[in-house]
């Protein structure tokens, strides 16, 4: 397979139809067989003198043994650290770990890993002022050329816009070597671009949101190199490995050139998110990332087709009234400890008053047709179960400990973590949250199988 050419995507400014300027300021992506060899010229004609290099126990040996060798090859100083977790979390506690450790005049960063390294070397960079170099351990996530880290701050899983890395290192090699499960969470991040640029056109047609064609093809791109890599991933065919990283690359780079997550997160995202919160409030092991989100994209594809019946009879559905001191006690209730920024949240921007629900309504009314054909051109289902499936992922809930009543609070209130319009506030607003909140689990488990 050809590599492509990342330069066309890099420290180039596009003036796009949607009125916006795009530019992805990266200096240098490598994905090939080999690529750390590559590393240390990158870091001399930087000019940098005093390099940190961080890892965890798992990605030191993985990848980080390499670049430290890479690195005294080419007699470049640096110094090592290593967090003390296993399996770190992106949390102020990491974060601390490695400021407690990072030399005063470190001008590089260099991350070894995937997702929970990439996020928190990326947010103290930017926080410090100096460049960032992230070695990718894992095709298993779609941050490493995004300007977003996701953190976990006071309980709550937050999305900061922060800088973005200098170049990102992905050696074939090294990556076809990930386990599976890696791999496959990877696919489940890019099959939930299905729901989350659907989500982005339906805020598009709904309330006005900024939109743009050429961003949204860039991730459907991203979509197809995955979906046609898909039936050789398991066999771990370093082309088709290459396509998922280009994949997961080219999804950072739409972020990157709007600035923020909205082509790459929706709906499937939030109810990941919301999950990942529950599990680790009550000090459960935690699917990774990609895993939750393709589990979340099922879900979601099922719920859009609920809506699409509903659309039919918009007229006869009864409007939800939102009461507020109500609605604060059940969040209360679902979020416990990160309840009181998502109550701020609401109080903040309204979007669950009954003003701002039935200004949305009549849009809806008025755009019904062309929020059906939206629903329309998503996948089915039972598309998504088989691509995970046969990567022997799970693609439902209770395959990864998710429970019943853990699946019906997050499809009512996951909702909550953002202020972004997608499939949950529109169940939202034509009533069908209150239902499901008001029905007994067996009603709800009917409905759901």
């Amino acid at each position: 397979m050809e590599n492509r050419n990342w330069d066309d995507y890099l420290n180039t400014e596009i003036d796009c139809n949607c009125g916006m300027k795009h530019s992805c300021e990266i200096d240098k992506i490598i994905v090939e067989e080999g690529a750390i060899s590559k590393l240390s010229e990158f870091i001399m004609a930087g000019f940098y003198h005093n390099t940190c290099i961080v890892c965890d126990q798992t990605t030191e040996e993985i990848a980080g043994k390499m670049v430290y060798q890479e690195l005294r090859n080419n007699l470049i100083q640096f110094e090592p650290i290593v967090l003390k977790e296993k399996e770190p979390i992106a949390d102020e506690k990491s974060i601390g770990e490695i400021m407690m450790h990072i030399a005063p005049k470190c001008d590089l960063i260099i991350g070894v890993g995937s997702g929970t390294i990439n996020d928190l070397c990326k947010f103290i960079s930017f926080k410090m002022g100096i460049d960032y170099i992230i070695v990718a351990t894992a095709p298993s996530m779609d941050g490493y050329a995004s300007n977003v880290s996701v953190l976990i701050n006071n309980h709550l899983k937050c999305s900061y816009e922060v800088g973005r890395a200098k170049a990102v290192f992905a050696d074939t090699d090294i990556l076809a070597e990930a386990p599976l499960h890696m791999i496959s969470a990877g696919v489940g991040d890019i099959l939930g671009k299905y729901v989350c640029l659907t989500d982005w056109k339906l805020s598009h047609l709904v309330t006005g949101e900024y939109h743009c064609d050429f961003v949204e093809a860039l991730v459907r791109d991203s979509l197809d190199l995955v979906v046609k890599a898909a039936d050789r991933l398991k066999e771990r065919d370093k082309e088709a490995i290459s396509s998922l990283m280009e994949a997961l690359i080219l999804s950072g780079i739409a972020m990157s050139y709007i600035g923020n997550s909205r082509p790459a997160s929706g709906s499937e995202h939030h109810l990941s998110h919301f999950w990942e919160l529950t599990f680790l409030q009550e000090n459960l092991p935690c699917p990774l990332h990609g895993t939750k989100v393709g589990i979340g994209t099922v879900a979601a594809i099922k719920l859009y087709n609920r809506v699409k019946e509903n659309l039919g009879y918009i007229d006869l559905l009864a409007a939800p009234s939102f009461e507020e001191e109500e609605w604060q006690e059940q969040i209360k209730s679902v979020y416990g400890p990160a309840a009181e920024d998502v109550i701020a949240l609401e109080e903040r921007v309204h979007k669950n008053s009954n003003e701002a629900v039935a200004e949305r309504r009549e849009v809806v009314k008025e755009k019904r047709d062309e929020i059906i054909n939206l629903i329309n051109h998503l996948p089915k289902a039972e598309a998504i179960s088989e691509i995970l499936s046969s990567l022997d992922a799970p693609y439902l809930p209770e395959q990864v400990d998710i429970n019943m009543q853990l699946l019906k609070n997050s499809i009512i209130y996951a909702k909550e973590l953002r202020n972004r319009y997608g499939l949950l506030q529109l169940l939202f607003d034509l009533g069908e949250l209150e239902k499901f909140r008001t029905q007994d689990m067996n009603e709800f488990i009917e409905i759901w199988l």
